[in-house]
């Protein structure tokens, strides 16, 4: 319960939203949060009346976090297959970040099922920073994230290269643009992912403003397109999304490309150096697949 609670507070930065996620009351979450504090003895989250944000050893222990659900999941299944009596069938683990084609995965893992009848494959979410702890520890087997310069052990592999998108709604002075640059939205009230779901898309998307000269100004974060169009059509402010993540454009808003440089991302495969047959598959089939969209 401890690590499932630091995970939710962490990606929600916000108790009562966290209790919600995992069905639990808010002071159980809150006494998770301070038995697992106590055992390490270290604050993870900073809090105050108005916000909840990451410590320094917060940030440093989400990746392990991740991995270690993850591994968790993956003993669960593997009893569960064990106990049914089919020893014989191996798990995939495939971690995949948010804001990533989900598309593309859906696509592929039909013909890795057909191909592979006795493995069992369990997608997991997670963030990219998370899938290279987890690749590496080897509870995962494969994983969709975005670049990051930190890969040691693991190898990359470009799907595709993602625009920045805004979301505009429709009424606002900017809409009737065909592009926007970072200038044209410094100061401007922004909404995107959170930093410790996906540190390489907020990273990227910080350069492109400081190459910009322009000020990114964050008001807020989520962890999903759906949520920040919500908030775009509610009149909060300007939501920044990559691509891909928009299967189409949502009513009353508008999709708007941002140009300049810095303002693309690479979408990557990630897989541990020496990946199983059943890994290796797909990771084939996702590069397929990806060459073919245009």
């Amino acid at each position: 319960m401890e690590l499932e609670a630091f995970v939710a507070v962490a990606e929600e930065l916000h108790f009562g939203r966290a209790a919600a996620r995992l069905h639990r009351g808010q002071p159980t979450v809150s006494d998770a949060i301070r038995r697992l504090e106590s055992s390490l003895g270290g604050r993870l989250f900073h809090r105050t009346s108005r916000r909840v944000s990451l410590t320094g050893l917060g940030e440093a222990l989400l990746p392990d976090a991740h991995a270690t659900l993850a591994q968790l999941r993956r003993f669960q299944q593997r009893g569960r297959s064990l106990a049914a009596g089919n020893g014989g069938l191996t798990t995939l683990v495939v971690g995949h970040a948010e804001y990533t084609d989900h598309q593309l995965l859906l696509r592929c893992l039909p013909q890795l099922r057909d191909r592979f009848p006795g493995v069992t494959i369990v997608p997991e979410a997670m963030p990219t920073t998370a899938q290279v702890t987890a690749l590496r520890a080897g509870t995962i087997g494969l994983s969709i994230g975005w670049a990051t310069g930190d890969v040691t052990g693991v190898r990359a592999q470009v799907l595709s290269t993602e625009r920045f998108m805004a979301l505009v709604p429709a009424a606002h002075p900017l809409a009737g643009r065909a592009e926007l640059s970072a200038s044209e939205l410094s100061t401007t009230d922004l909404l995107t992912w959170p930093h410790q779901i996906n540190s390489g898309l907020c990273d990227r998307l910080l350069t492109a403003f400081h190459i910009g000269g322009a000020d990114l100004h964050i008001i807020r974060t989520a962890d999903s397109v759906h949520a920040i169009a919500a908030h775009v059509a509610a009149g909060t402010g300007i939501g920044i999304t990559v691509e891909s993540a928009l299967v189409h454009e949502p009513p009353g808003l508008r999709v708007i490309p941002l140009t300049g440089p810095s303002t693309t991302v690479d979408q990557v495969v990630l897989t541990p150096a020496e990946p199983s047959d059943t890994a290796t598959a797909l990771r084939e089939l996702l590069l397929d697949a990806s060459a073919l969209i245009p």
